[in-house]
């Protein structure tokens, strides 16, 4: 028992959301990393300061891949530390996977036995080699798996944590398999561009990579919002510029990008979509 009572609340309806966090005096918040972001938009928008309005301390976010820069927002935005979690719903949910004070992402290897595997032969790999994770579980009975393929792609190591626990070490999920894609010969994953984009400043959190297909070719372009202070400022080339110049510094990858004003791409209440495919 530690004393911790849980508000259970299904994402939609924000604007409720954020009135019983503030009633309440909610100090946690678990979701995903991007609709945190979105609840500090609406915040904002029903008058309140994220950061000083609530008694939020740290945030629990997982369901989908984020950036260090993206993390670095949030904690901004809301005043709270971030930490990540790691579950997969065929598995148990969430706890697979916890992060510990050193920001180290530890697996719960009592209950889940962890192997890394080629994603496109499936032969194992050895710990230390990026792969597709899979998992076995040890003590579920009601359903348990063997072997299941997540599509996440990432690495584990087997060595001791600076906190001082010995369960393996994964790293932070890359990307998925299933979003994965190939562009002129190079790999891009949706959260190296979301890496690029948060280093410019006067960019926001919401972006989207459209893909479009010709045939055997395939081509790839970035729509990012501006934030609202510099929209006002004008002169969106400059950042359209100073992104493509991230993008390939990344990628040794030339992305064309173009800026969009505020708002202007729509929000999710769950897992943020970031590809969206467009016929030619």
């Amino acid at each position: 028992r530690i004393g911790a009572m849980v508000i259970p609340i299904s994402s939609g309806n924000t604007k409720r959301q954020i009135t019983m966090m503030k009633d309440l005096g909610s100090t946690a918040i678990a979701c995903t990393p991007s609709y945190s972001l979105y609840m500090a938009e609406v915040a904002e928008e029903m008058g309140f300061d994220p950061k000083e309005d609530f008694n939020l301390r740290l945030g629990l976010f997982g369901a989908e891949a984020w950036s260090d820069e993206m993390r670095k927002s949030i904690e901004e935005r809301w005043g709270i530390v971030a930490h990540e979690h790691y579950g997969l719903t065929e598995i148990i949910g969430p706890g697979v996977v916890s992060e510990c004070k050193e920001k180290k992402l530890h697996i719960n290897a009592d209950h889940f036995l962890p192997e890394i595997i080629d994603p496109e032969t499936g032969e194992p790999l050895e710990p230390g080699e990026e792969g597709e994770l899979v998992f076995t579980t040890l003590t579920k009975e009601a359903f348990p798996a063997i072997r299941f393929r997540t599509r996440d792609l990432a690495v584990y190591y087997e060595e001791p944590c600076e906190c001082g626990r010995t369960l393996p070490i994964q790293s932070r999920i890359k990307g998925r398999s299933d979003d994965m894609m190939k562009v002129k010969g190079v790999i891009v994953f949706p959260s190296q561009i979301e890496a690029a984009l948060l280093k410019v400043p006067g960019l926001s959190e919401n972006y989207q990579l459209v893909k479009e297909k010709k045939g055997s070719m395939v081509t790839l372009s970035v729509e990012v919002e501006v934030t609202e202070e510099r929209y006002k400022e004008g002169k969106l080339d400059e950042l359209e510029k100073k992104a493509e110049e991230e993008i390939y510094a990344i990628l040794n990858l030339k992305v064309p990008v173009k800026v969009l004003p505020p708002k202007t791409i729509p929000r999710s209440t769950g897992k943020a979509k970031r590809v969206i495919e467009r016929k030619v």
